[in-house]
């Protein structure tokens, strides 16, 4: 992603230096209409046929039309004389109307022709320089051009724009003949040029030699943003006092789209010299670029005085302000004191009072209302905000502080705490309060940001993490991020400076629970990652309704990575004011949806300058789904069921949740050979209480189709398939063993898992998809074990923080590949074995976390529920491994070089060396790897209740 926008010089010798001059000629030809007179001869007929028009005034206005109005000669040459002969009736009765209000300045101008075939359109109002239209046809013409024609753009279907700017006419054709001038088309190849090796939109300023008129031409790719920039646009220059004199949108078919505006500077303008502000509307047009539908840079915040840059601030602080408002506060406190969370009643009131605070204590509506009514502290936040992250100007280029930044010194700054006071003494409205302070919190807590950035796709924050209270938060995370787009906030999160977790889409429609959501995933891989030096993360997206999912992606992807590299190029990528002051290290893997995007963002995060920590398929990573990583740790608990109770796999009967279209669901259906009887996808249930036909199973598992496109024919007589469109109905299974690979169960839905009486439909439940059990629901499921008397040797729940933490060993040894070696991105030989030998890592991880849960179980006689005993298990293993990693154990040589050999594997280490591996290997990654195999391998050896002479034996052998 780039943008190439030039230096934002304020001063004038500056701007001279920095800009690119071209004649003044016409952008583009004029083409010559020569059935023009013969046209006007018909039209002329035509309106003194239709009787509106006295006679006698016929000639004159037909004349004014064709000669004065100066119309391009590409709207005779598409419209036909009786359209034209409409549009000129139409056009005497506007004038007809305003000499009757005895205001010839009231002549309002509506004329439009929409074409039903979708062949174009014709549209011409009446339209002031420099002022955005608040009432009649000029304020919605431009928001419906775009959203008619320009908005949804495909190479395949889309449109010119021809603006022109006269006495007022607008035309948009439909003709795709481009008549640019020469110099005009040079330009256009070379922005085409840009955007096609960059990510984002390209922008260039043009001086017209002799004039003070400025051209500005912005090419991006068709559906880079949410919706075309035309109406943005427009508030943007006449924000600063500037009007298009004509204005082309060209759209190529090879999917780039060009924005060309030919701005000058009002006359008696009291705004910033052209030269000066040309730079900010560039600049800005970054901003618009990224939140096109900002509502805070609507016409009453431009006539209230809000610039592009502290509107958007206003939409970044309303987010922030969304999503930790709605915080739960003493009185939630004191209820959860009261009640008994084991409770599964009581759980659920907590459940259910916390899902209303989150979503109707401060709406979107109300937070936005109370933004606008208090426009002045607003303005002083965003100058707080600015003070600290707007970057310093760079003394070797001699430039002049920019126009916005000279705007910040026309406010008198205030600290953290005059602000605080202000906004106590100024807002009465105990709730307005709450989230205008929410803004001063969202201040204080970012780390760094690009929003200062001169191009981006999305705007980013690093957030210190300490403002999340403890109560709802627990654990707190190490780092935060979050990414604001027009497609919906991102929040990644992760437990520990060096961490792993999947990037993952999520279609839904609870926006406001999303950090909670993304919390609690990362939370859970933070226990799931015990075995590997990374620590938990998470990064969770959800697009918002209409939004393409691979375009949110990649604007996170790109917008996370402005915090990690620093920029080098003036005009594209500059430095940041980074208050954090450390590297970051950020491990981005496939998660659901997005295992066919993780080759891009390898790709384009080395393109950026990020190559050292990259990793995709055809760059040398491990394609999990179809190595089955996950699944093979999943059926190591599987397998460890059925060897302690001595029970044949042929013989148990299953349950599954989730499809042979997904990863984990097509794995599990061809590594077991049990006896299936109900699968649920999101298309439907099948069902055949004989066993679910095999081999039709390993066909769609194969293929990764639903079980909607079970073949019914391999059902038995009691089989049936029950697609989701079909009917509306509940289902209940029992079943030996419940593995769920997808869904999610919670307070309110636990009761389908068990009978009238409490008694569990299941006797053995090994959780594969993350967090398909609500903590609540599993209070639920203990709690069902008691009251029915149930023997725990014959209930068994083994939750996914140890069962589904094959995959992410695997993207940790996967590590090992993209920093040491890959051939020509094509499994070699090497490739083969050294996949082979994480298998049996995963394998042998999955084995040793089974069976010391198992035994301490056995220890404890079943006092203890084994999803607890694995939470314990977990958190014991993270914090020995946090203890270990900055001790001086690590400083002794033997034992560390002794942890290495055996914790990097023996393919690599046979391969390159160990002392080439230690070489190239950071020293924070290495010290992450020494504690987590040391702590892992002694717990899993020694057991949980281990003792200090345990460790002393231990650390001993090390060294061999």
């Amino acid at each position: 992603m780039s943008l190439n926008s030039l230096s934002n010089a304020s001063s004038r010798a500056s701007s001279e230096a920095s800009l690119q001059r071209v004649k003044n000629l016409p952008g583009y030809t004029t083409p010559v209409f020569k059935g023009k007179e013969e046209q006007r001869a018909k039209v002329q007929a035509d309106v003194a046929a239709k009787g509106f028009i006295p006679r006698e005034l016929v000639a004159n206005e037909v004349n004014w039309f064709y000669s004065q109005l100066g119309i391009d000669d590409t709207y005779f040459q598409n419209e036909s004389p009786s359209v034209i002969s409409d549009h000129i009736i139409a056009l005497f009765g506007a004038k007809v109307l305003a000499y009757t209000k005895h205001d010839l300045n009231k002549l309002v101008i509506d004329l439009e022709r929409i074409d039903e075939k979708g062949n174009g359109a014709t549209f011409i109002h009446t339209s002031l320089p420099g002022l955005t239209s608040t009432e009649g046809p000029g304020a919605t013409c431009e928001s419906r051009i775009d959203s008619l024609y320009l908005d949804n753009s495909t190479p395949s279907n889309c449109y010119r724009l021809e603006t022109f700017r006269s006495t007022g006419s607008i035309s948009a054709t439909a003709s795709q003949q481009l008549r640019s001038s020469p110099h005009t088309l040079e330009v256009y190849q070379k922005i085409i040029w840009q955007v096609e090796s960059r990510y984002g939109p390209v922008m260039e300023v043009f001086e017209v030699e002799g004039t003070r008129e400025r051209r500005l031409v912005i090419g991006y790719k068709m559906g880079g943003t949410s919706r075309s920039l035309g109406i943005a646009l427009s508030n943007l220059y006449h924000f600063y006092q500037l009007y298009s004199a004509r204005k082309y949108v060209e759209q190529f078919s090879n999917g780039i789209t060009i924005i060309s505006l030919y701005l000058n500077p009002m006359p008696n303008s009291t705004g910033a010299p052209i030269e000066h502000s040309i730079f900010q509307v560039m600049k800005e047009a970054s901003l618009l670029y990224c939140l096109p539908d900002n509502p805070f840079f609507l016409l009453d915040s431009v006539n209230s005085g809000h610039a592009v840059q502290e509107a958007t601030y206003a939409y970044c602080g309303w987010v922030f302000a969304q999503h930790f408002c709605n915080r739960l506060g003493p009185a939630y406190l004191h209820l959860k004191n009261i009640l008994d969370e084991s409770n599964p009643l009581h759980a659920e009131v907590l459940n259910n009072i916390k899902r209303r605070f989150r979503e109707e204590t401060f709406t979107r509506e109300s937070i936005a209302q109370v933004i606008h009514a208090h426009a002045e502290i607003i303005h002083l936040l965003y100058v707080n905000f600015a003070m600290v992250h707007y970057p310093a100007a760079d003394e070797a280029s001699q430039l002049g502080p920019t126009l916005s930044y000279q705007r910040l010194q026309t406010t008198q700054p205030l600290s953290d705490s005059e602000l605080y006071d202000k906004i106590r003494r100024t807002v009465l409205n105990k709730q307005d309060l709450q989230v205008l302070e929410s803004f001063l919190i969202f201040n204080k807590h970012i780390l760094k940001t690009n929003f200062y950035q001169p191009t981006k796709v999305a705007l980013s924050f690093r957030l210190a993490p300490e403002f999340l209270p403890e109560i709802e938060y627990p654990n707190k995370p190490f780092g935060m991020f979050i990414v604001i787009g027009n497609e919906i906030p991102w929040f990644p999160i992760r437990f520990r400076d060096v961490a792993r977790g999947g990037i993952r889409i999520v279609m839904s429609r609870k926006g406001r629970m999303l950090f909670d959501e993304n919390y609690g995933l990362a939370a859970t891989q933070s226990l799931k990652n015990k075995d590997i030096p990374e620590g938990g993360a998470k990064g969770t997206i959800l697009p918002s309704l209409g939004a393409p999912p691979r375009r949110c992606f990649e604007k996170y992807v790109d917008a996370i990575i402005d915090l990690l590299i620093p920029g080098q190029t003036p005009g594209i990528k500059e430095r940041l004011v980074d208050l954090y002051g450390k590297p970051e290290l950020l491990f981005f893997g496939p998660d659901e949806g997005t295992a066919d995007m993780m080759d891009w963002a390898a790709l384009h995060a080395r393109d950026r300058g990020a190559e050292t920590w990259w990793n995709a398929e055809l760059l040398g990573g491990i394609p999990h789904d179809t190595y089955g990583m996950t699944s093979l740790s999943i059926r190591q608990y599987v397998l460890g069921i059925y060897k302690q109770l001595g029970l044949r796999e042929k013989d148990i009967t299953k349950v599954q949740t989730g499809g042979p279209d997904g990863d984990l669901g097509s794995n599990e259906i061809l590594l077991s050979s049990d006896k299936t009887i109900a699968i649920i996808d999101g298309s439907g249930v099948l069902v055949d209480s004989a066993g679910i036909n095999r081999e039709e199973l390993i066909r769609l598992a194969k293929r990764r189709l639903t079980v909607a496109h079970f073949d019914k024919t391999k059902l038995s007589k009691d089989g049936y398939l029950v697609k989701v469109e079909e009917q509306d109905l509940t289902f209940r299974f029992k079943a030996d063993l419940f593995v769920p690979c997808g869904g999610r169960v919670n307070i309110s839905n636990v009761a389908a898992l068990t009978e009238q009486k409490g008694k569990p439909h299941f006797k053995y439940i090994v959780e594969g998809a993350n967090l398909f059990f609500h903590s609540a629901g599993k209070v639920a499921l203990r709690k069902t074990q008691v009251r029915t008397r149930v023997r725990l040797s014959y209930y068994h729940l083994f939750d996914d923080v140890d069962p589904a933490s094959g995959g992410v060993t695997s993207s940790s040894l996967e590590e090992y590949l993209d920093l040491m070696i890959f051939k020509d991105g094509k499994p070699s030989e090497f490739y083969q074995k050294y996949v082979k030998e994480i298998q049996e890592k995963i394998s042998e991880n999955a084995a040793a976390e089974f069976h010391c849960i198992w035994r301490e179980h056995a220890r404890l006689q079943g006092a203890k529920p084994r999803t607890q005993i694995s939470d314990e298990l977990s958190t014991r293993l993270n914090n020995l491994q946090a203890e270990l990693e900055f001790s001086d154990l690590f400083d002794d040589v033997p034992s560390r070089r002794g942890v290495m050999r055996r914790a990097i594997p023996a393919t690599l280490v046979d391969q390159v060396g160990l002392d080439a591996l230690l070489e190239r290997l950071p020293e924070t990654y290495q010290r992450a790897l020494f504690s987590s195999w040391v702590a892992s391998h002694y717990i899993y050896k020694y057991g949980v209740n281990s003792s200090s002479v345990d460790f002393f034996h231990f650390a001993r052998d090390l060294a061999r």
